[in-house]
């Protein structure tokens, strides 16, 4: 028989310099992405970004807010990307060509 609770990660890294946020939460087995993301409190530790603004995944991979959680999931909010990475990749090349 399955275990009426799930342990799952709730986890947030704000830029620099602040400290990287985790919390450990027990949650009933049927639980969604949202509803964890919700019952972290989370929110009020992420300003001035919103969860809901906040694209999410687990264990690295992008999921729906939808997504029935699992016993020891982590739970990965992404913040926006600052730069794109390839106008990023094609400054630094410009760059380096002009040396």
């Amino acid at each position: 028989m399955a275990d009426a609770t799930l342990g799952v990660e709730v986890c947030y890294a704000p830029p620099p310099p602040a400290a990287p946020l985790r919390i450990a939460l027990q949650v009933a087995a049927g639980t969604t992405l949202a509803q964890a993301i919700a019952a972290s409190g989370i929110a009020q530790m992420m300003q001035p970004l919103s969860p809901d603004a906040s694209k999410a995944g687990i264990w690295g991979k992008l999921k729906p807010p939808e997504t029935c959680l699992r016993d020891r999931d982590r739970i990965e909010l992404y913040r926006p990307l600052i730069a794109d990475p390839k106008e990023a990749r094609r400054h630094r090349a410009q760059k380096k060509a002009a040396r």
